[in-house]
């Protein structure tokens, strides 16, 4: 019985990873090619998970429940998430941006995992360290590699977000409400966004809405929904470092369909980071 749960924890785990990774594909894609613009993106993103996480809710509850006392922290995070990655991508790489964005994430949970007096050991601390040198490495300025300080920014704001959304998610004891609801609110940020900053020379295509439905309905509702399924079981520390496995799946992804080059600074951080990861997860308990 518990080898049936185990199985089910790690394919639940390894499918979540591999649809954050694809949200960075799809949204990658959508916006170099000029299919879309960075805000539509971003509000048929949240307005196709709602309706699919809504359908879904119906499907398996047979009634539609919201409380306007909960989830409103969670749904501003992923709203601010959704927003600064869609507009950051716009001159970012697929690759480097969502490993910059997990890179932030991880380090994030980090000090979450001491504030809650969570233990670790000498190989864990030692992985995490060697993690964050490689983001150190990935982002310190070279003649051959530049970042755009103002998208940079952005992906940081958005990885901050996200793991914000991970300390919130890893309290849920019903993931199905919770991120039906999370992306129900976060339509209503997406409203006060455009309400404040009336974003101009919005455009679809019938690509971009297509890859934004994907992006939204597919690897953002049910990936997130399997997110909050399995973060309850980990610790702090562990979700955060276990996010890292994303980018090297976008990496991967990107260089094969989005012809993105692997640099020799890419290169390096990402075995720099995949290295500390795996120091970090098979680490003896303490």
């Amino acid at each position: 019985m518990n080898q049936v749960i185990n199985l089910k924890f790690i394919f639940f785990l390894l499918l979540s990873l591999l649809f954050l990774a694809l949200n960075s594909i799809f949204c990658k894609l959508a916006l170099s090619n000029n299919f879309i613009d960075a805000f539509s993106f971003t509000m048929y993103r949240v307005l196709f998970g709602s309706i699919t996480l809504i359908l879904i809710y119906l499907y398996k509850r047979k009634k539609l429940y919201f409380s306007i006392k909960t989830n409103w922290l969670s749904s501003l995070m992923l709203f601010l998430y959704a927003i600064c990655f869609s507009y950051s991508f716009l001159n970012i790489e697929a690759g480097v941006g969502t490993l910059l964005l997990f890179a932030v994430v991880q380090l994030v949970m980090v000090i979450f995992s001491l504030f809650h007096k969570e233990k670790i050991n000498f190989q864990k601390i030692t992985g995490i360290v060697l993690a964050m040198v490689g983001l150190i490495y990935l982002l310190y300025p070279k003649e051959s590699f530049e970042l755009s300080l103002f998208h940079t920014f952005l992906m940081i704001i958005a990885g901050i977000s996200w793991a914000v959304y991970t300390v919130l998610g890893k309290k849920s004891s019903d993931s199905l409400y919770n991120t039906t609801d999370n992306f129900a609110k976060a339509l209503i940020f997406v409203v006060i966004f455009y309400l404040l900053f009336s974003p101009e020379n919005s455009f679809v295509s019938n690509q971009g809405l297509f890859l934004a439905f994907i992006s939204g309905s597919l690897t953002s509702a049910v990936g997130y929904l399997l997110w909050y399924e399995v973060l309850p079981k980990m610790q702090f520390v562990t979700a955060g470092i276990i996010q890292l496995f994303v980018p090297i799946i976008s990496i991967v992804i990107s260089i094969i369909f989005l012809n993105e080059s692997l640099t020799i600074t890419l290169f390096l951080s990402t075995v720099i980071i995949f290295t500390g990861i795996l120091l970090t997860i098979f680490s003896k308990k303490v």
